[in-house]
């Protein structure tokens, strides 16, 4: 890494405009980046690396080659070089001294500055990882290789953009993907391409929307579908009638939680009984980093992290603590973290992993969703029939010496303490007084 930034500071030195280009996809895919950005500033351009969800700074260089460098990427891109008013996007395909091809999806956007680019790497040559490689514990591996077993029926992932939704559906893909089945995907973009399949990219431009190539495809003979975003009405209704008459539909959403995507498909006016008669499961998903291994130590267990650690624990379900061995509350934690080295870039952590909340749809749970149950109602059922929630599966995580605490409630929301809630309300009565 460090040779390569080196011939990228070299290049900036020289003004060598499509040399800088390269050396800079090239430093990217050594560090393991996602996205590169360059950001203009009043005085200078910052180059930037997405790592493991994290940006790092790579190097600076002057305004004055600002404006080629921009252009250089734009023609590599197939855009407009002499349009700066407007964002643009296009397609880089790339492949490096090292044999690898990738796709750069590249980004501009106008700034008070000038234009700044995101290019989104993709490795083609990069094999689809299997379901254990991406995080996923045994027991929720059971459950997710069940749902998509079923002859028909939705399975639905949520979280934010960069969660790692459509790596887990590909995965999902992978152990589907034999001669005696049909499977299509409609996406926006086509990110990881899979022989086998058959990949079709939406383009709304000219209303080729996720709802119509749906309907549409319902006609190519599937028995399988992947839509890569359900956003709206007409989409979910379709991929519910898809349901309904005998294909499996994967898919994605936004929600915050397994629970609230229930709430979200009600919101979008889908009858509870569609919910329950065609809904497999629900997969909520997170990242998190990764301990580096070779910089991992046992860290100091505080008494305000205990304590979080311990009210989580304390939701589990019973299976889960003998899991754990944790059924005794006097057994002792322990915590790691990573001390930084030169295999990390001195940040403790490499690499990541998920974290998974699988909600399966028992008999149990469609009866409390026709009922109306609240989302308390419906989380305590599930979690009482072996879900485990974001939290639960960080938690064992951290006791695994996989991540850390810090990297777990960045991201997953924690057990509320009622203690805490008392402790608030005198403070408020106090106040008031």
């Amino acid at each position: 890494m460090t040779d390569k930034i080196a011939a990228l500071q070299n290049a900036i030195i020289a003004s060598d405009v499509p040399q800088i280009a390269e050396d800079v996809v090239n430093c990217a895919i050594d560090v393991g980046a996602s996205d590169i950005h360059i950001e203009p500033s009043e005085y200078t351009i910052r180059i930037r690396f997405r790592v493991d969800g994290i940006l790092r700074q790579i190097v600076e260089y002057p305004p004055s080659i600002h404006s080629a460098l921009v252009s250089r990427l734009k023609i590599m891109g197939n855009l407009k070089i002499d349009e700066s008013r407007i964002p643009q996007d296009g397609r880089v395909q790339v492949t490096t001294p090292e044999g690898k091809e990738l796709d750069l999806r590249l980004s501009t956007l106008p700034t008070v500055h000038g234009e700044k680019i995101v290019m989104r790497l993709q490795d083609r040559s990069r094999r689809t990882p299997k379901l254990e490689e991406l995080g996923i514990e045994p027991h929720n591996l059971k459950i997710l290789k069940r749902a998509i077993s079923a002859p028909n029926g939705i399975l639905l992932t949520t979280g934010p953009t960069g969660s790692g939704k459509t790596t887990t559906l590909y995965s999902c893909l992978d152990i589907l993907n034999t001669p005696e089945v049909n499977i299509m995907t409609i996406e926006d973009p086509v990110e990881i391409q899979m022989d086998g399949l058959n990949q079709s990219q939406v383009h709304p431009a000219i209303n080729y929307t996720f709802a119509y190539g749906l309907r549409t495809g319902l006609r190519q003979d599937p028995d399988i579908i992947m839509v890569g975003e359900i956003r709206d009405r007409e989409t979910i209704e379709v991929a519910v009638e898809a349901a309904l008459t005998g294909h499996l539909v994967l898919s994605t959403i936004h929600t915050n939680s397994a629970v609230s995507t229930i709430t979200r498909l009600l919101d979008m006016d889908v009858p509870a009984f569609l919910i329950t008669a065609t809904v497999n499961a629900i997969i909520a998903q997170r990242l998190v980093r990764k301990i580096c291994e070779k910089c991992k130590k046992e860290d100091v267990l505080t008494p305000a992290v205990e304590k979080k650690l311990r009210k989580a624990i304390s939701t589990m379900n019973l299976a889960q603590r003998k899991r754990l061995k944790l059924e005794d509350e006097s057994t002792p934690l322990k915590i790691y973290h990573g001390e930084g080295c030169d295999q990390c870039g001195d940040s403790g952590y490499k690499g990541r992993m998920g974290l998974y909340e699988i909600l399966e749809m028992s008999n149990q749970l469609k009866n409390l969703i026709l009922k109306s149950a609240s989302p308390l109602e419906i989380e305590a059922q599930s979690i009482a029939e072996g879900m485990k929630t974001l939290e639960h599966d960080g938690v064992e995580k951290i006791l695994a010496g996989v991540t850390t605490p810090e990297e777990v409630y960045a991201v997953a929301r924690a057990t509320e303490d009622e203690s805490e809630d008392d402790d608030t309300d005198e403070i408020e009565k106090n106040l008031e007084k």
